[in-house]
């Protein structure tokens, strides 16, 4: 799986103070799990942000992140941010921070039944 490692390692360092992360390789990536919950990832050289329906569409506006598609169906709380977006380090903050943000609201992923 290859991502950005040193990416990943500045989004590990932004989340330091959160009690509940975990990493789990996803979406070509590795993302970080708050609370159980799927919050960012870093896949390739682009965050995955899991932001909210609201939040996206004012992101969209500025330009900075595209929609996520999955199987051919719009994702609506989640973009997609190039490295563009993500250039400063204050800008890659906002983007940790919105993902906090919206954690609390995200819902828990179902398990899926294991076979027996």
């Amino acid at each position: 799986m290859a991502y950005n490692n040193q990416l990943a390692d500045r989004v590990r360092e932004l989340l330091v103070d959160q009690e509940d992360v975990t990493e789990k390789e996803m979406f070509s990536g590795v993302c970080f799990m708050v609370n159980q919950k799927m919050c960012i990832c870093v896949s390739g050289n682009e965050l995955l942000c899991r932001i909210g329906e609201e939040r996206v569409q004012l992101e969209l506006e500025n330009g900075n992140c595209r929609n996520m598609m999955n199987n051919g169906r719009l994702m609506k709380d989640y973009v997609y941010v190039e490295e563009a977006g993500f250039d400063h380090p204050k800008k890659l903050q906002e983007w940790v921070a919105h993902c906090l943000a919206f954690n609390p609201y995200a819902k828990t992923a179902k398990k899926k039944a294991k076979n027996k």
